[in-house]
Order: C-alpha cells, then sequence, then structure tokens
C-alpha cells in the first residue's frame, strides 16, 4: 500500500499536533516528549497524535542490519496509547516512504492528518537521507506554516536515555538499568507453545515462550519474573538459553510460573524481567538442576516480594 493510500484512510476531526518516530520501547525519554506534545496540544486545542512505523528504518535503509526490537508493534501502540495520545497513526517504512523529501513527507501530513505542528527531540531528522533535521524543518514550518516544538531529552545518571542504551544494556544483563531507562520493566510477550515437557519430570513444569528471532533479549540465564496470563500476575522464573544440561543447543525461553494450575498451551502471555539470578551453566547431574531450581525459586521470591506487579 502506497504511502499516501495508508495516510488516506484517516479523516482527523480537527488540526492535529505530531510526533514522529519508531519509538521503539516508548522509554521515558519518549514519555517526556510525548507528554509535552498532549499538554501542548490541550492548551491549543488540537488533537495529539504519534505517527510510527511498522518496521525500524533499517531494515528498509540497510537490509539484513535491522536492529533488535524492544517492544513488538502492537506493544508499541498500546503503550503510546497509554500515555494519552489521541490518535497513533501506523505507517509501513518503505522504499517509497525513505524516497520522500522532508517536504513531500510534510505536505502528506498537512494534507491527510491536519498537521498544524510538529513536537521533536534535538536530533530529529526526517526525509530521505535525514535532510530534514530541525533547523531545516523550523525553515519549513515557516514557508508551509506549521510549528516547531524542540524537547530537550531525558537525562538519567548523566546519560541520554535512548533505544539504544536501552539495547546496550540488555545485551550486557544490567536488568536494573532496563528498568531505570524504560521506566518499567523490560517484557517479553507472546504464545505459548509446547516443549519437550522436561520441566514436569524435573518437578518445576514450565512454558515454552515462542520466540522471535527480532526481539532483544538479555543474556542467556535464568530471571526473577512476573508473569501474566489472562490478566492475572503470577510469580516466575525465566530460563533463557539452550539447555546445556540435555545437550541442546537451540536457544529457548521457559517459564515456570510459581502458584498456577492449569493448560498455558497457546495462551498469550506477557513476562516481566525483573531480575537476573544467575548465568545458565551446565550440571553434571539432573538431581544437581533440582537442587539448584530450588534454590533459584527462593531466591526468585524474596526479590519479586520486594518489587509492585504491574497493575491489570
Amino acid at each position: 500500500m502506497r504511502v499516501e493510500e495508508e495516510l488516506d484512510q484517516l479523516s482527523p476531526e480537527r488540526d492535529m499536533l505530531l510526533a514522529v518516530g519508531v519509538f521503539d520501547g516508548v522509554h521515558l525519554g519518549h514519555k517526556y516528549l510525548l507528554s509535552q506534545l498532549v499538554a501542548q496540544a490541550r492548551q491549543e486545542e488540537l488533537l495529539s497524535g504519534v505517527v510510527t512505523f511498522r518496521q525500524h528504518p533499517r531494515e528498509v535503509l540497510s537490509p539484513g542490519t535491522g536492529l533488535p526490537y524492544l517492544t513488538t508493534f502492537d506493544q508499541k501502540v498500546d503503550l503510546l496509547k497509554k500515555e494519552g495520545i489521541d490518535t497513533v497513526i501506523s505507517l509501513s517504512f518503505t522504499p517509497e516512504l525513505a524516497r520522500l523529501t522532508a517536504r513531500e513527507f510534510i505536505l502528506l501530513l498537512k494534507k491527510h492528518l491536519r498537521m498544524c505542528g510538529l513536537v521533536v527531540g534535538p536530533d530529529f531528522t526526517l526525509g530521505r537521507g535525514r535532510e530534514g533535521d530541525t533547523d531545516a524543518l523550523r525553515q519549513l514550518g515557516q514557508e508551509l506554516g506549521f510549528s516547531m516544538t524542540v524537547i530537550s531529552p531525558r537525562m538519567i545518571g548523566g546519560e541520554m536515555v535512548s533505544s539504544t542504551a536501552i539495547r546496550n544494556a540488555l545485551a550486557d544483563g544490567k536488568i536494573e538499568k532496563v528498568a531505570k531507562l524504560l521506566g518499567r520493566p523490560y517484557s517479553l510477550q507472546n504464545t505459548v507453545t509446547t516443549g519437550a515437557g522436561r520441566g514436569t519430570g524435573l518437578g518445576f513444569p514450565t512454558a515454552n515462550l515462542e520466540m522471535d528471532q527480532r526481539q532483544a533479549l538479555p543474556p542467556d540465564g535464568v530471571y526473577a519474573t512476573w508473569a501474566y496470563v489472562n490478566g492475572q500476575a503470577y510469580e516466575s522464573m525465566t530460563n533463557i538459553g539452550r539447555r546445556p544440561t540435555f545437550g541442546e543447543n537451540e536457544r529457548n525461553i521457559e517459564v515456570f510460573l510459581l502458584n498456577y494450575h492449569g493448560n498455558l498451551y497457546n495462551q498469550e502471555m506477557k513476562v516481566d524481567i525483573v531480575a537476573r539470578l544467575r548465568e545458565e551453566k551446565r550440571f553434571d547431574t539432573v538431581d544437581e538442576l533440582k537442587k539448584q531450581i530450588a534454590e533459584d525459586v527462593k531466591r526468585g521470591k524474596t526479590i519479586l516480594s520486594t518489587q509492585n506487579k504491574e497493575l491489570v
């Protein structure tokens, strides 16, 4: 579907103040910008809107070098709506869109979304070859008649909050830092699939969460987590890794829900990663593994008792 065809499906009832971007993670930096967008839109009696993309631009501009995502598209849209945004507009980032100049894209936003202003971060760019930086967009605003508001970045501990900083912290296993930059625990969400059934034999039945190879994951290991099924929260332990004790090599996500009784197969599950308990390691015997899992559960429960689960 062409860019204009996607935009043409929308018909805002009044003028809109927009933010445009990938918004992967919807982290504290994004939230700060969005809060300013909503406040300004209300003050000026405008609709607030976010234009976001179904794909990361790098997937189109540099195929094969796409970044692992922090939130699925559906998660991202849900998080954006929770920030009080009136309208979330999703566009497919296609080669056609990538070829549009900043002027051409702005004209489409004005025509189809009644855009009368942009709220952006200081390093924001738009249009072919990233030509539309904040200075260029200010000039376009004077020419085409739209406002430009540049929001200062959100800083935490002397570091700018960004999706890149969060990916790096996650890859390093710095779970507390990830949560601090996101403003919430890092989450995995997908469908429960069938596994080898070894967890049940060990006395710790696990749910295998379907993996998406594009999802950013922390290092292999065992984590204290909150699992959410049908709007209910459960203390849980999650193993991310290759189950070396059983000689396997395929990476898996296994979730052991404490105090859950029932069939989880084919159900949607969200897992909030709270703390890293240990790295994944190989045990010489199954009994040693069972003993370690029991210790993991005991320690994980202690950690979770001090953490608030998400209100569902």
